[in-house]
């Protein structure tokens, strides 16, 4: 079961805005663009406020400059035949075999 840390008092704006404190928002990455609040109203009258983030957090590494960088580098070399593809793992393990035999 989950443990509530502090009880806070958010006001709600006149269009129904509603602010989530920085803290809260760094804490579970909403300050992330592109970050969303998912909503559920339970049938007990709770409702629910989910983060929810374009990409999961154990994700985001895949989406950083640098490694989509090195993404593009290895299109390249696709686009431009400049790869080596093996049949089995047998083949491709002979072949490391044979590299470092060199």
């Amino acid at each position: 079961m989950s443990t509530v840390t502090a009880d806070r008092y958010l006001g709600i704006q006149s269009r129904g805005i509603l602010a989530l404190p920085i803290d809260l928002r760094r804490r579970h990455r909403l300050d992330q663009p592109g970050a969303q609040v998912k909503v559920v109203e339970r049938n007990d009258g709770v409702i629910e406020l989910h983060p929810a983030l374009p990409v999961p957090a154990d994700q985001q590494w895949f989406w950083t400059e640098r490694w989509q960088q090195r993404e593009r580098e290895v299109d390249a070399h696709i686009a431009a035949a400049e790869v080596l593809t093996h049949d089995s793992t047998d083949a491709f393990l002979s072949h490391l075999d044979r590299l470092a035999a060199e």
